[in-house]
């Protein structure tokens, strides 16, 4: 039995992407949410269980997955009680497998996961990390289950801040990209609604080519193949890099991964 404490933007499209990937049937799945009134109809809708409170999600299923706000994980955790042994994922950003383990039941199995946005169509990228007393059979449950929302990877604990600014964060300052490119068109005489519909697709077929080409050609070598001598390419490179665009992604990077550290020690 699968049991999702939180089923907004996040947890709504982790609930639906194994429904509809089939990882579990509808009448195994228990869920609550603070809106009582969307979740009756989330339960409609999905054909979920919907129960009035954390505990009787607890108490009713094998998985749990925390999908709430980060300062409210430890009241919803220190709501569970007993039985131990249930296994608990937690999506909130900032909070270590310490931090949580403090305030679950005791020796219950976490396993801490950082998805992204794009989860909600099924092209998220999410990263795992399994506390304590985790077996693999566990884990790989957890796996298969955000599998069906995006790609995963098993990471260290110590590189969450790091994930979190290349594949948390990292989604806005693309959709700034994209608007930016969109708006470029604009100033020369195209269309925005048309101009924004082709950045789009431009950095889509970009990134499905990266991951297509990895282990066979790096970033930087799929960006020389259409470098042209004296070409256009070229010459919009230079212009970004004056202007500093490598410098401002890096520090836009190290600016999230500081800042997510200071929310793990709050």
């Amino acid at each position: 039995m699968l049991g999702f404490i939180g089923t907004g933007n996040m947890g709504g499209a982790i609930l639906r992407g194994v429904l509809t990937a089939g990882v579990v049937e509808a009448e195994n799945v228990i869920f609550t949410r603070a809106n009582a009134k969307a979740g009756r109809a989330q339960a409609a809708e999905t054909g979920a269980c919907f129960a009035a409170t954390a505990r009787e999600v607890y108490e009713g299923a094998d998985t749990v997955i925390l999908a709430v706000k980060p300062h409210m994980v430890p009241g919803v955790l220190a709501e569970l009680g007993e039985p131990a042994g249930k296994v608990i994922v937690s999506v909130a950003a900032g909070l270590s497998l310490d931090t949580l383990a403090a305030h679950a039941p005791a020796g219950s199995p976490i396993v801490r996961v950082m998805p992204n946005v794009n989860s909600q169509i099924g092209a998220g990228m999410s990263a795992l990390c399994a506390g304590e007393g985790v077996s693999e059979a566990q884990l790989a449950q957890v796996e298969k289950i955000f599998a069906a929302v995006g790609l995963t990877a098993r990471i260290a604990e110590k590189d969450f801040a790091a994930f979190s600014a290349i594949a948390g964060c990292s989604p806005a300052w693309t959709y700034t990209y994209i608007d930016a490119l969109a708006r470029g068109a604009l100033a020369a005489g195209m269309r925005l609604d048309e101009a924004r519909r082709i950045a789009a697709q431009a950095v889509l077929g970009s990134a499905h080519l990266v991951l297509d080409q990895l282990g066979t050609h790096t970033p930087s070598e799929l960006r020389d193949q259409v470098t042209s001598p004296g070409g256009t390419t070229i010459a919009g490179l230079i212009a970004m890099e004056a202007s500093g665009f490598t410098p401002a992604v890096i520090d836009a990077v190290n600016a999230a991964i500081a800042r997510d550290r200071e929310l793990g020690q709050a």
